[in-house]
Formats: C-alpha cells, structure tokens, sequence
C-alpha cells in the first residue's frame, strides 16, 4: 500500500517510515503541510498518516482543504492531542480514523489497511481468487491451502490485482504503488515481479493485456 507519512518529528518519522515498510507499506515521508501538499498533488496514495501539529500549520486546516478539493484520500490523524474535542474537530473535518501519541505500530498498521479497505468497498480482510488467499495483514498468500513465499513488491502487486478482478492496470500504476521516492526503478522492474508471480502462483492467475497491462481474470466467481 502505498502511503503518504507526514510528521515532523524525525525519529518518530524515521521510525514510521521503517516499520510501516517492514508492515509491508510503501511509505514517502515528510515533515511539513507544505511538502505534504505538494507531495499529494504529484502522486497519488492510497492512505495518509497526517501529524495535526506541524511547523509551518495545522494538519486539521490541511485535511480541510484537501477535502474542500474532493480529495477522498483516507487520513488518519496521529497526534498527542488526544482530547474528546480534538477527536471531534479531526474527523468533523474529514478524517477517516483517529490515533493518539504514544501508539502501537501494529494497531496503525491495522488502522490503516481498515480504512484502505472501507475506500475499496471490501468487507473482508482476505482476498480470494481461484483458490488464491491473501491476507494483508499477515503478508501471506496460498493457492489451494498451500503457503506461496513472495517478496513485498510482488505481494503489493497481486494485492492490487486482486482488490480489482477484472480490471487493467498498467504499468505506471504498478510502478507507482511499489516503489518509493528514494528507489530506483529499474525499466523492465514490474515484468520480472509478474513473471516471478506466475511462476510462483501457477497459470492462469496473472494475465497480460497487451500494451494496456495486467489483470486476474474477469468477475469473481
């Protein structure tokens, strides 16, 4: 899952960043309203860790404004403001979910594949297809009962198919949600994850529409 982590406290930013990657995210981080709006203006994401007290504003004035432009990204507020009022203010303004300072970084991790998940319109956890399971919250997957090992990026891949059976989505888009600001990206980098899938999952999961890019079949059955 791609994320957007704005925070201006650099050892709690830098330890975000590290152990929401190690959750299996794909976190950019920042530390300013700023940075924060500039960076939701050029990428796009899937979730928003947003610090209410930041150097240069409010991040409740931020999540305001965002939401003035109709952009329904999911926020969640993490702050040591953790009063009823502070609560009430963050989410009358248009935030998705609340977590006060000093937190879990599991219950976050939690949070925020719940809110992804309520912006896709899924119920379940797990994803299902053609006796294929994956479960984000563990970062594992089986076909037929039978546990498959993939790496993070070709995990985030199958999960992006899987949210969507049917659809098409290309390359640029693959690229965009499993790599992060400061990783290079290599040409031919999202054709190997596909092929390492395929070999790992058996025929027929991961299609190819050619010169559009990939899918896992049509309707759920």
């Amino acid at each position: 899952m791609r994320i957007l982590i704005v925070e201006d406290d650099p050892i709690l930013l830098d330890g975000l960043t590290v152990g929401l990657k190690l959750a299996g995210f794909t976190p950019d981080a920042v530390s300013s309203c700023a940075d924060a709006e500039a960076a939701l203006r050029a990428s796009d994401y899937e979730a928003v860790v947003l610090d209410i007290m930041l150097p240069d504003g409010s991040g409740i004035d931020l999540l305001a404004q965002r939401r003035r432009e109709h952009d329904a990204t999911p926020i969640l507020l993490l702050t040591a403001r953790d009063q009823v009022a502070d609560r009430i203010a963050g989410l009358n303004a248009g935030a998705d979910d609340y977590l006060g300072k000093p937190f879990d970084l599991d219950e976050l991790a939690a949070r925020l594949r719940a809110i992804q998940r309520r912006g896709s319109g899924r119920a379940s956890a797990t994803l299902r297809w053609q006796g294929v399971v994956i479960d984000p919250a563990t970062l594992s997957v089986s076909r037929d009962d039978l546990p498959i090992n993939l790496t993070r990026r070709e995990f985030t891949i199958l999960r992006l198919l899987m949210e969507r059976p049917g659809a098409v989505i290309g390359k640029p888009a693959l690229e965009e949600a499993i790599y992060g600001w400061q990783e290079g990206v290599e040409s031919n980098a999202v054709e190997v994850h596909i092929h390492n899938l395929r070999a790992k999952l058996g025929p027929g999961i991961v299609q190819t529409v050619r010169g559009i890019g990939y899918r896992v079949g049509g309707e759920q059955p």
